[in-house]
């Protein structure tokens, strides 16, 4: 569906400003290092003054956060905001903003990402309007933490190579920028390794498989399930794949070396290979996932439909009616995160169906198609490594698969939506609806807003959300 350009834009800004609001609201607030603050101010502290330390991932974050703390000291703050927690007296403020700020893009390079497969504006609107109403990329954007950057560069890589793969005349800069945001996620966390395997699987499968884009497909039969997007102008017929991949996987392999040279050169014990083997070493030596390793593991397929989320912050302080409690909880909006998971089960079997029986016979998607192995190909390449990984993991591990069952559920409404048949739209209504409803809901304990103790208790549905 084509929105009236001025409409489109103005409710694209909307969603921008709605994520710029919530995460910068009162961010200073809760004077003290949040959860893993205690790592992430502290390693980036040492930056700004030299003193060698080691961590277990490799040192964008912590660069960027540095540059934050740098900045942020031009930023006035008030005394009740201030500590000396991350190694010299700063703002809470101040090695918070950098984080709050990259996190506001999210939402709007998912809904980039939305409308470059599809060239729907509707669907890139959907997709950008429930990124922006989650939880835990809104906690997750409010405190010196890492994984924004990881989903941010990722998914700004993907969007450069599908720029460049559905462009009459495409760009060799399109490939090197792809390759630096690559690079650029790599040096956050390793996994971010899964966005350029996902969009490598997806590349590979359209050239695999061209009977993709020949699917027959009658609109006349299935008026309520989907409408047919037109064709969409993919160019991986005509592409050397192997020479885009080789151009990415170069400028990733060399911006990821050099972004590690700071931190070599402040820290001259090891070197760049036996930097690489004492943070594997690290990493196995971590407990596996049970609550004496740390009472917030969580095995991978809990992930799915959030079991376990995290307390970043708990604080009781008494009063004449009785607690009142300040919690930040690291969980998604609950009602998103289910609908989610449900879309891209759906999209998977689909997937399936077409693999290997050669026709959809549940939901047939014709000229779609490529969308499905797009999302099914990225969400498994995120989420299926850590089957293999045996040390204690968290929800957050989650995120980088989440997005893509955003851009699934929000797929599947937009379909709804469009369709002639009432029940459908009021269905597709409905979900968003009540995704919004839950989100404001939830919304005090994704902020640390305070709460009574039965307000509190009415948000922790179950006994494994404590």
């Amino acid at each position: 569906m084509k929105i009236k350009g001025d409409r489109f834009t103005i409710a694209l800004l909307s969603v921008g400003i709605l994520s710029f609001v919530l995460r910068f609201w009162q961010l200073g607030q809760f004077n003290e290092l949040v959860f893993d603050e205690v790592y992430y101010a502290k390693f980036a502290h040492n930056y700004l003054v030299g003193q060698p330390f080691f961590h277990s991932h490799p040192p964008l974050a912590q660069y960027l956060i540095a540059l934050g703390m740098k900045l942020g000291s031009f930023f006035p703050a008030p005394p009740d905001q201030m500590n000396a927690l991350s190694g010299s007296l700063r703002s809470t403020f101040s090695y918070r903003w950098l984080n709050a700020f990259t996190g506001s893009f999210i939402p709007l390079v998912v809904g980039a990402i939305a409308y470059q497969l599809t060239h729907r504006q509707r669907y890139g609107l959907m997709a950008a309007f429930l990124a922006s109403l989650d939880g835990l990329f809104l906690v997750e954007s409010r405190y010196a933490l890492n994984n924004i950057y990881l989903i941010l560069f990722g998914l700004l890589g993907q969007l450069f190579i599908l720029k460049y793969i559905q462009d009459k005349s495409p760009k060799i800069w399109q490939l090197i920028l792809a390759g630096i945001f690559f690079g650029m996620t790599l040096s956050i966390k390793w996994n971010g390794l899964g966005f350029f395997l996902g969009i490598g699987l997806f590349l590979l499968g359209l050239r695999l498989k061209e009977w993709y884009f020949d699917v027959k497909f009658n609109p006349q039969l299935f008026p309520h399930v989907l409408f047919p997007y037109k064709r969409l102008n993919l160019t991986t017929r005509y592409t050397n794949l192997w020479l885009l991949f080789s151009i990415v996987l170069g400028v990733m392999l060399l911006t990821y070396s050099l972004l590690w040279i700071p931190h070599l050169m402040m820290n001259p014990e090891y070197n760049f290979i036996e930097i690489h083997q004492q943070i594997l070493s690290f990493h196995e030596r971590v407990g596996g996932n049970n609550k004496e390793t740390h009472p917030y593991c969580s095995p991978w397929y809990s992930w799915l439909f959030m079991i376990r989320p995290i307390a970043y912050y708990y604080k009781v302080y008494p009063s004449a009616s009785g607690k009142i409690i300040y919690d930040v909880h690291a969980m998604g909006n609950p009602l998103l995160w289910w609908s989610s998971t449900l879309a891209m089960l759906l999209l998977i079997s689909v997937w399936l169906q077409r693999a290997f029986l050669g026709q959809f016979r549940l939901y047939p998607v014709g000229y779609s198609t490529p969308i499905i192995l797009y999302l099914v190909m990225n969400y498994s390449a995120n989420l299926l490594p850590w089957l293999s990984v045996h040390r204690c993991t968290f929800l957050y591990h989650y995120m980088a698969s989440y997005v893509f069952s955003w851009l699934a559920l929000g797929w599947i409404i937009d379909h709804w939506l469009s369709s002639p048949l009432d029940d459908y739209r009021w269905l597709g209504r409905g979900i968003l609806v009540l995704i919004v409803l839950a989100f404001i809901f939830w919304l005090p304990i994704y902020l640390g807003i305070p709460l009574s103790e039965p307000q509190f208790k009415l948000r922790l549905w179950f006994n494994s959300w404590i």
